[in-house]
């Protein structure tokens, strides 16, 4: 019975995560959600797009510069039923060469009432997972910075915890017009699982991911469109959570439906443009197709997929917000604040 209920305990918070998107298999998937309120804009994914933003190098250490120096940014997010998620990082150099940062990214699903197997109630409980980036980034020449990132991971479901460790690598080449960056996210271990089995602990695979990038900008227009290619490693992306794999015919049998090649691709791809008048403003757009597809209800109009935001400076801080429907009347709500802290003290 005790086993049981460790089960159905740690299910039930693995299950949440149905209602965000691209959602599979394993553990420590809130790692694969947005970062800011301006990654969230473009998509959620972007590994490419080098402007000194210091979030950007939760998603590829390889984008630290020597402008990130002394920036700190904090994102907060709400959800459906009082779920929030978000991150801070803080960037310091040491040297002309040597860029580091170093952030957290959590996810807090609130208070729960809980019960035992009978129905009688107990205590309640909190639902977290925290992880801790420590981000380092080197140039090789004028075009290419390499990074790399350790992610101490600690999950807490009721009384069940989890740690593990994971790494990314990334890459970047950038010139004045264009840059691209490649990633691999989320090499690492379940160190201890949330129970034991038979075999000792029951470890799960982190969400591992292989990511490629690029940004472009025009010399004579203020827009920068991305385009991300994510999970490179694997082709079929289609998952138990899918919402329309399956249809019923009119006898009432069920008949699987087939993803075609096209639009598998294309859940593989997330496109980002941004409208950038000025230094001090901007306007962003995505779409993320396997979200769309994985996230639509037949016979329910939704924007699913689709993602907006903007950004301004006001006086020495930079603030955003971003939204991204996952579900039809599900929005998320992200919102960001950074700023340079050698403005206001040296460091």
């Amino acid at each position: 019975m005790v086993k049981r209920n460790i089960i159905l305990t740690i299910f039930l918070f693995t299950s949440i995560f149905s209602a965000f998107p691209q959602a599979g298999r394993g553990v420590y998937r809130f790692m694969e959600l947005p970062v800011s309120s301006r990654a969230a804009a473009v998509g959620g994914y972007n590994i490419s797009l080098r402007d000194n933003d210091v979030n950007f190098a939760l998603m590829n250490p390889a984008l630290l510069t020597e402008e990130t120096h002394g920036v700190i940014g904090l994102n907060m997010a709400s959800y459906l039923a009082g779920i929030k998620f978000g991150s801070a990082i803080y960037g310091h150099n040491f040297g002309d060469e040597n860029y580091f940062s170093f952030g957290v990214q959590y996810v807090d699903f609130g208070i729960f009432a809980g019960y035992d197997e009978i129905g009688k109630y107990t205590e309640d409980f909190t639902a977290k997972d925290m992880a801790l980036y420590v981000n380092y980034a080197r140039p090789l020449n004028d075009y290419f910075t390499v990074g790399a990132t350790l992610k101490p991971i600690v999950s807490a479901y009721e009384r069940y915890t989890s740690v593990g460790m994971a790494m990314d690598l990334g890459v970047n080449y950038s010139t004045e017009l264009f840059s691209a960056g490649l990633v691999v996210k989320n090499a690492g271990v379940q160190l201890k699982g949330y129970y034991s089995d038979v075999n000792g602990q029951h470890r799960e695979p982190l969400p591992f991911d292989i990511q490629l990038g690029m940004t472009k900008k025009f010399e004579y227009a203020p827009l920068r469109i991305s385009v991300t290619a994510h999970n490179l490693h694997r082709w079929n992306l289609v998952n138990y959570q899918s919402t329309n794999q399956k249809k019923m015919n009119l006898d009432g049998s069920i008949e699987e439906e087939k993803v075609k090649f096209l639009d598998m691709a294309f859940r593989h791809l997330v496109f980002g443009i941004e409208f950038v008048p000025s230094e001090n403003f901007y306007v962003a757009a995505g779409y993320n197709h396997r979200r769309n597809r994985e996230m639509s209800i037949d016979g329910f109009k939704s924007m699913a997929g689709f993602s907006f935001g903007a950004g301004v400076k006001l006086y020495k801080f930079q603030v955003g917000f971003g939204m991204t429907q996952f579900q039809a009347k599900n929005n998320a709500f992200q919102f960001s604040i950074s700023t340079n802290l050698n403005e206001f003290v040296s460091f």
